[in-house]
Protein backbone atom coordinates (compact mmCIF):
# COMPACT_ATOMS: atom_id res chain seq x y z
CA UNK A 1 0.00 0.00 0.00
CA UNK A 2 1.16 3.59 -1.04
CA UNK A 3 1.46 5.62 1.72
CA UNK A 4 1.00 9.83 0.88
CA UNK A 5 2.27 12.84 1.95
CA UNK A 6 -0.48 14.95 3.83
CA UNK A 7 -2.22 18.22 1.35
CA UNK A 8 -2.02 20.36 3.70
CA UNK A 9 -0.75 21.83 7.35
CA UNK A 10 -1.99 19.68 10.27
CA UNK A 11 -1.35 17.29 12.84
CA UNK A 12 -1.02 14.44 9.90
CA UNK A 13 1.82 16.47 8.49
CA UNK A 14 3.30 17.54 12.09
CA UNK A 15 3.56 13.74 13.07
CA UNK A 16 4.77 12.74 9.17
CA UNK A 17 7.39 15.52 9.42
CA UNK A 18 8.89 13.63 12.78
CA UNK A 19 8.62 10.41 11.25
CA UNK A 20 10.47 11.25 8.36
CA UNK A 21 13.21 12.80 10.53
CA UNK A 22 13.54 10.08 12.39
CA UNK A 23 14.05 7.02 9.50
CA UNK A 24 16.39 9.59 7.83
CA UNK A 25 18.74 9.47 11.23
CA UNK A 26 18.57 5.91 11.23
CA UNK A 27 19.89 5.80 7.82
CA UNK A 28 23.68 7.40 9.51
CA UNK A 29 24.48 4.18 10.67
CA UNK A 30 24.65 2.41 7.46
CA UNK A 31 27.79 2.53 4.88
CA UNK A 32 28.07 6.15 4.31
CA UNK A 33 30.75 5.44 1.81
CA UNK A 34 30.16 6.64 -1.78
CA UNK A 35 29.08 3.92 -3.96
CA UNK A 36 28.47 6.86 -7.21
CA UNK A 37 30.78 7.44 -10.55
CA UNK A 38 31.13 10.72 -9.47
CA UNK A 39 33.65 12.38 -6.71
CA UNK A 40 31.97 14.24 -3.75
CA UNK A 41 33.07 16.70 -1.35
CA UNK A 42 31.94 14.89 1.47
CA UNK A 43 34.48 12.11 0.34
CA UNK A 44 37.71 13.45 1.95
CA UNK A 45 35.88 13.01 5.63
CA UNK A 46 36.11 9.61 7.50
CA UNK A 47 33.00 8.16 8.13
CA UNK A 48 32.77 9.87 12.13
CA UNK A 49 32.73 13.35 10.64
CA UNK A 50 30.64 12.80 7.84
CA UNK A 51 27.80 11.43 9.90
CA UNK A 52 28.45 14.33 12.04
CA UNK A 53 27.83 16.57 9.26
CA UNK A 54 24.86 15.13 8.37
CA UNK A 55 23.73 15.23 11.50
CA UNK A 56 24.08 18.85 12.00
CA UNK A 57 22.58 19.63 8.78
CA UNK A 58 19.63 18.01 9.24
CA UNK A 59 19.50 19.83 12.62
CA UNK A 60 19.75 23.01 11.30
CA UNK A 61 16.89 22.20 8.38
CA UNK A 62 14.77 21.87 12.08
CA UNK A 63 15.96 25.14 13.10
CA UNK A 64 14.82 26.46 9.42
CA UNK A 65 11.36 25.42 8.88
CA UNK A 66 10.54 26.51 12.79
CA UNK A 67 11.90 29.94 12.01
CA UNK A 68 9.70 29.95 9.05
CA UNK A 69 7.05 29.07 10.38
CA UNK A 70 7.45 31.42 13.47
CA UNK A 71 8.11 34.47 10.44
CA UNK A 72 4.80 32.72 9.15
CA UNK A 73 5.79 32.92 5.77
CA UNK A 74 3.80 32.80 2.78
CA UNK A 75 4.75 30.63 -0.39
CA UNK A 76 5.66 33.82 -2.40
CA UNK A 77 7.79 34.91 0.13
CA UNK A 78 9.27 31.85 0.31
CA UNK A 79 9.71 31.22 -3.33
CA UNK A 80 11.18 34.63 -3.72
CA UNK A 81 14.13 34.52 -0.70
CA UNK A 82 14.48 30.47 -1.36
CA UNK A 83 18.47 31.17 -3.02
CA UNK A 84 19.31 33.29 0.19
CA UNK A 85 17.74 31.36 3.01
CA UNK A 86 19.88 28.00 1.25
CA UNK A 87 22.84 30.14 1.46
CA UNK A 88 22.40 31.26 4.85
CA UNK A 89 21.62 27.75 5.91
CA UNK A 90 24.76 26.62 4.65
CA UNK A 91 27.07 29.49 6.01
CA UNK A 92 25.16 28.70 9.25
CA UNK A 93 25.76 25.23 9.06
CA UNK A 94 29.33 25.65 7.84
CA UNK A 95 29.88 27.38 10.88
CA UNK A 96 28.95 24.71 13.80
CA UNK A 97 30.92 22.23 11.57
CA UNK A 98 33.78 23.88 11.45
CA UNK A 99 33.76 25.32 15.41
CA UNK A 100 33.12 21.60 16.21
CA UNK A 101 36.59 20.66 14.45
CA UNK A 102 38.49 23.70 15.52
CA UNK A 103 37.51 26.83 17.36
CA UNK A 104 41.28 28.42 16.51
CA UNK A 105 40.47 28.09 12.34
CA UNK A 106 36.94 29.08 13.48
CA UNK A 107 37.80 32.33 14.19
CA UNK A 108 39.41 32.98 10.77
CA UNK A 109 36.84 31.36 9.01
CA UNK A 110 34.39 33.83 10.10
CA UNK A 111 36.48 36.88 9.40
CA UNK A 112 37.21 35.44 5.51
CA UNK A 113 33.17 34.79 5.12
CA UNK A 114 32.29 38.52 6.05
CA UNK A 115 34.08 39.76 2.79
CA UNK A 116 31.71 37.14 0.85
CA UNK A 117 28.27 37.23 -1.15
CA UNK A 118 25.75 34.79 -1.51
CA UNK A 119 26.99 34.43 -5.45
CA UNK A 120 30.06 32.16 -4.56
CA UNK A 121 33.06 32.85 -7.44
CA UNK A 122 33.45 28.55 -8.02
CA UNK A 123 31.64 26.21 -10.55
CA UNK A 124 30.02 23.93 -7.98
CA UNK A 125 28.05 27.39 -6.78
CA UNK A 126 26.66 28.02 -10.08
CA UNK A 127 25.10 24.65 -10.06
CA UNK A 128 23.53 26.14 -7.01
CA UNK A 129 21.78 28.92 -8.93
CA UNK A 130 20.13 26.97 -11.16
CA UNK A 131 18.92 23.99 -8.89
CA UNK A 132 18.26 25.66 -6.05
CA UNK A 133 14.50 25.37 -6.62
CA UNK A 134 14.41 21.60 -7.12
CA UNK A 135 17.01 21.49 -4.14
CA UNK A 136 15.36 22.94 -1.20
CA UNK A 137 12.33 24.93 -2.55
CA UNK A 138 10.02 21.81 -3.51
CA UNK A 139 11.19 20.23 -0.08
CA UNK A 140 10.09 23.22 2.24
CA UNK A 141 6.39 23.62 0.45
CA UNK A 142 6.08 19.53 1.10
CA UNK A 143 7.65 20.07 4.94
CA UNK A 144 5.54 23.39 6.08
CA UNK A 145 2.46 24.26 3.57
CA UNK A 146 1.92 20.35 2.65
CA UNK A 147 1.77 18.82 -1.34
CA UNK A 148 -1.42 21.13 -2.65
CA UNK A 149 0.74 23.61 -2.92
CA UNK A 150 3.05 22.20 -4.82
CA UNK A 151 3.04 23.55 -8.32
CA UNK A 152 1.01 21.14 -10.54
CA UNK A 153 3.30 20.55 -13.29
CA UNK A 154 6.66 20.06 -11.36
CA UNK A 155 6.43 15.99 -10.72
CA UNK A 156 4.26 13.39 -12.62
CA UNK A 157 2.28 12.19 -9.99
CA UNK A 158 -1.02 14.24 -8.93
CA UNK A 159 0.36 16.67 -6.35
CA UNK A 160 -2.20 15.59 -3.81
CA UNK A 161 -1.32 12.23 -4.19
CA UNK A 162 2.32 12.42 -3.75
CA UNK A 163 4.30 9.72 -2.46
CA UNK A 164 5.64 9.91 1.12
CA UNK A 165 8.45 8.05 -0.77
CA UNK A 166 9.34 11.08 -2.95
CA UNK A 167 9.66 13.41 0.39
CA UNK A 168 11.62 11.09 1.97
CA UNK A 169 13.74 11.26 -1.37
CA UNK A 170 14.40 14.87 -1.39
CA UNK A 171 14.98 15.07 2.16
CA UNK A 172 18.03 12.64 2.02
CA UNK A 173 19.03 14.61 -1.64
CA UNK A 174 18.64 17.67 0.45
CA UNK A 175 21.16 16.58 3.07
CA UNK A 176 24.06 15.09 0.98
CA UNK A 177 24.02 17.80 -1.35
CA UNK A 178 24.28 20.46 0.84
CA UNK A 179 26.63 18.30 3.32
CA UNK A 180 28.75 18.49 -0.65
CA UNK A 181 28.26 22.09 -0.46
CA UNK A 182 29.86 22.83 2.83
CA UNK A 183 32.68 20.98 2.25
CA UNK A 184 33.11 22.67 -0.78
CA UNK A 185 32.68 26.42 1.05
CA UNK A 186 35.32 24.97 4.02
CA UNK A 187 37.66 23.84 1.22
CA UNK A 188 37.67 26.94 -1.00
CA UNK A 189 38.27 29.14 2.32
CA UNK A 190 41.79 27.93 2.63
CA UNK A 191 44.47 30.11 0.74
CA UNK A 192 46.23 27.33 -0.44
CA UNK A 193 46.68 23.76 -0.93
CA UNK A 194 48.74 23.10 1.74
CA UNK A 195 46.54 25.19 4.31
CA UNK A 196 43.74 22.82 3.50
CA UNK A 197 45.70 19.45 3.74
CA UNK A 198 47.37 20.68 7.09
CA UNK A 199 44.36 21.61 8.38
CA UNK A 200 42.42 17.90 7.31
CA UNK A 201 45.16 15.93 8.43
CA UNK A 202 45.74 18.00 12.01
CA UNK A 203 42.12 17.81 13.15
CA UNK A 204 42.18 14.11 12.03
CA UNK A 205 38.93 14.07 10.01
CA UNK A 206 40.36 13.30 6.79
CA UNK A 207 39.36 9.95 4.85
CA UNK A 208 42.72 7.55 4.92
CA UNK A 209 41.72 6.71 0.97
CA UNK A 210 43.39 10.88 0.67
CA UNK A 211 46.33 10.54 3.06
CA UNK A 212 49.29 11.66 0.99
CA UNK A 213 49.13 14.90 -0.21
CA UNK A 214 49.11 14.13 -3.88
CA UNK A 215 45.91 11.52 -3.18
CA UNK A 216 44.21 15.11 -1.83
CA UNK A 217 45.57 17.10 -4.63
CA UNK A 218 44.24 14.93 -7.55
CA UNK A 219 41.10 14.54 -5.38
CA UNK A 220 40.32 18.19 -5.79
CA UNK A 221 41.80 18.63 -9.36
CA UNK A 222 39.22 15.88 -10.48
CA UNK A 223 36.32 17.69 -8.28
CA UNK A 224 37.29 20.83 -10.60
CA UNK A 225 36.93 19.23 -14.02
CA UNK A 226 33.82 17.12 -13.04
CA UNK A 227 32.04 19.77 -12.01
CA UNK A 228 32.94 21.89 -15.39
CA UNK A 229 31.25 18.45 -17.53
CA UNK A 230 28.58 18.37 -14.70
CA UNK A 231 27.97 22.39 -15.47
CA UNK A 232 28.61 22.74 -19.10
CA UNK A 233 27.46 19.39 -20.27
CA UNK A 234 25.50 16.82 -17.78
CA UNK A 235 23.66 19.70 -16.46
CA UNK A 236 21.85 21.05 -19.70
CA UNK A 237 21.03 17.61 -21.11
CA UNK A 238 19.08 16.50 -17.53
CA UNK A 239 17.24 19.81 -17.55
CA UNK A 240 16.51 18.89 -21.32
CA UNK A 241 15.65 15.43 -20.71
CA UNK A 242 13.52 17.16 -17.42
CA UNK A 243 15.78 14.58 -15.20
CA UNK A 244 17.29 15.75 -11.70
CA UNK A 245 19.81 13.84 -9.88
CA UNK A 246 19.27 12.79 -6.69
CA UNK A 247 21.56 11.01 -4.01
CA UNK A 248 20.58 8.94 -1.57
CA UNK A 249 21.83 6.81 1.47
CA UNK A 250 21.23 3.05 0.85
CA UNK A 251 22.48 -0.10 2.66
CA UNK A 252 25.62 0.28 0.72
CA UNK A 253 26.68 3.73 0.68
CA UNK A 254 25.76 6.97 -0.73
CA UNK A 255 24.39 6.35 -4.62
CA UNK A 256 22.33 8.27 -7.51
CA UNK A 257 18.76 8.07 -9.21
CA UNK A 258 17.26 10.17 -11.71
CA UNK A 259 13.45 11.46 -11.15
CA UNK A 260 11.61 13.13 -13.81
CA UNK A 261 11.22 16.96 -13.29
CA UNK A 262 9.62 19.32 -15.33
CA UNK A 263 12.48 21.84 -15.64
CA UNK A 264 11.25 24.74 -18.32
CA UNK A 265 11.88 27.34 -15.59
CA UNK A 266 15.63 26.08 -15.16
CA UNK A 267 15.94 26.33 -19.02
CA UNK A 268 15.66 29.61 -18.88
CA UNK A 269 18.42 30.18 -17.00
CA UNK A 270 20.89 28.22 -19.10
CA UNK A 271 23.02 30.69 -20.75
CA UNK A 272 23.36 31.07 -24.90
CA UNK A 273 27.20 29.28 -24.57
CA UNK A 274 25.28 26.22 -23.06
CA UNK A 275 22.68 25.45 -25.07
CA UNK A 276 24.94 26.02 -28.19
CA UNK A 277 26.22 23.32 -26.75
CA UNK A 278 23.79 21.42 -25.91
CA UNK A 279 22.56 21.81 -29.85
CA UNK A 280 26.00 20.96 -30.90
CA UNK A 281 25.77 17.63 -28.17
CA UNK A 282 22.21 16.75 -29.67
CA UNK A 283 23.03 17.34 -33.22
CA UNK A 284 26.07 14.80 -32.66
CA UNK A 285 24.26 11.97 -31.01
CA UNK A 286 21.40 12.79 -34.44
CA UNK A 287 24.01 12.57 -36.44
CA UNK A 288 26.47 10.04 -35.13
CA UNK A 289 24.33 7.21 -35.72
CA UNK A 290 23.32 7.86 -39.30
CA UNK A 291 26.88 8.31 -40.29
CA UNK A 292 28.12 5.18 -38.63
CA UNK A 293 25.12 3.36 -40.49
CA UNK A 294 26.79 4.50 -43.61
CA UNK A 295 30.08 3.92 -42.99
CA UNK A 296 28.80 0.43 -42.37
CA UNK A 297 26.76 -0.10 -45.48
CA UNK A 298 30.39 1.58 -47.66
CA UNK A 299 32.69 -0.18 -45.63
CA UNK A 300 30.37 -3.88 -46.92
CA UNK A 301 30.11 -2.71 -50.02
CA UNK A 302 33.93 -1.77 -50.26
CA UNK A 303 34.91 -6.08 -48.52
CA UNK A 304 32.11 -7.56 -50.88
CA UNK A 305 33.85 -5.69 -54.42
CA UNK A 306 37.21 -6.85 -53.07
CA UNK A 307 35.99 -10.03 -52.26
CA UNK A 308 34.58 -10.48 -55.57
CA UNK A 309 37.98 -8.78 -57.30
CA UNK A 310 40.09 -11.25 -55.30
CA UNK A 311 38.05 -14.40 -56.35
CA UNK A 312 37.37 -13.50 -60.04
CA UNK A 313 41.26 -12.74 -59.93
CA UNK A 314 41.98 -15.86 -58.69
CA UNK A 315 39.59 -18.19 -60.62
CA UNK A 316 41.38 -16.50 -63.70
CA UNK A 317 44.72 -17.15 -62.61
CA UNK A 318 43.44 -21.03 -62.05
CA UNK A 319 41.98 -20.67 -65.75
CA UNK A 320 45.66 -19.49 -66.97
CA UNK A 321 47.40 -22.34 -65.23
CA UNK A 322 45.12 -25.10 -66.31
CA UNK A 323 45.18 -23.90 -69.83
CA UNK A 324 49.06 -23.50 -70.16
CA UNK A 325 49.25 -27.27 -68.65
CA UNK A 326 46.87 -28.58 -71.27
CA UNK A 327 48.97 -26.51 -73.95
Amino acid sequence: MIKYWPNKQSIELNNSIVDLFYNIRKKFIYNLSNQTKHCLYIDILNNIYKKKLFIITIQELEKLILDIVELNLNIKSLKKLNYQILCDLINKTANIFIKNINKQKYNIYIKKQKKISYIYNNNYYSLLAVEHNLLAENLLIYLIFGSSHIDENIFMFNKFYTPYKHVQILLENFILQVSNLIINNLCNKFISLPEAIYFLKKNKICNHSYISTRSIALFFNNLNWQNLIYLYIDQPKSIYNARYQVWLISSRGIITKYIYSSRLKDFNKISKDKIILLFFLEFKDFLMPKTENFFNIITKYIIYIIINLFSNIIILAIRIIIYYIHK
